[in-house]
């Protein structure tokens, strides 16, 4: 299967400083590489209503809950590009997350299966010096690829506030020359062994 990578944009102002970094990592990919770049903002889904214990689960088959879950589906790699928004993912993107459950119990999609082995990144820009306030982020990613058995690739972090402001953040630049080009691993839960 040929390399396909779908980045979630999760912020709410479009041409942010995630979104700026994510591009410069997407820069380095091959270009046999597909790229899809979906914007939340602007394919919102709806509230996630949990119907874990219904049986009425239907595959959508039209609007933003269908293209999210279809491109989620075709990609070999999906990077959510998220800002740190009170030192975890932003609204968008957990409502993205939330619709995964969802997707675990829609008929013929398979979504455990078929995302086992996929690999899982993040991208984001905080206002802080320390990055350890994104923690959080990272964990919340982390465990979603463990409980999937997906690949993790890790969170690639930059500093910035004002727009344009991860221009300014030579190391995040220099990381995302390389970031994509890593192997990830398998993602495991923090109490697992490897």
């Amino acid at each position: 299967m040929n390399r396909r990578f779908l980045f979630v944009l999760g912020s709410s102002r479009p041409d942010g400083n995630t979104e700026l970094l994510a591009r410069r990592a997407a820069e380095q990919l091959p270009e046999d590489v597909e790229q899809q770049w979906i914007d939340l903002a602007a394919h919102p889904l709806p509230d996630f209503e949990d119907l874990r214990h219904d049986s009425d689960h239907v595959r959508p088959t039209e609007g933003n809950v269908a293209l999210l879950l279809d491109a989620t589906l075709a990609a070999t790699d999906v990077v959510i590009v998220s800002p740190l928004y009170w030192y975890s993912v932003s609204a968008h993107v957990k409502r993205y997350l939330d619709y995964w459950s969802g997707w675990l119990r829609t008929p013929g999609v398979d979504f455990k299966a078929t995302m086992a082995g996929r690999t899982l990144w993040g991208v984001t820009a905080l206002a802080h010096e320390e990055q350890e306030v994104a923690d959080p982020l990272v964990g919340t990613l982390s465990n979603s690829a463990a409980y999937l058995r997906m690949r993790f690739g890790g969170v690639l972090l930059g500093n910035g506030s004002k727009p344009g402001d991860v221009l300014g953040d030579a190391e995040a630049l220099a990381r995302a020359k390389t970031f994509f080009a890593q192997e990830a691993p398998l993602a495991r839960f923090p109490y697992e062994t490897p």
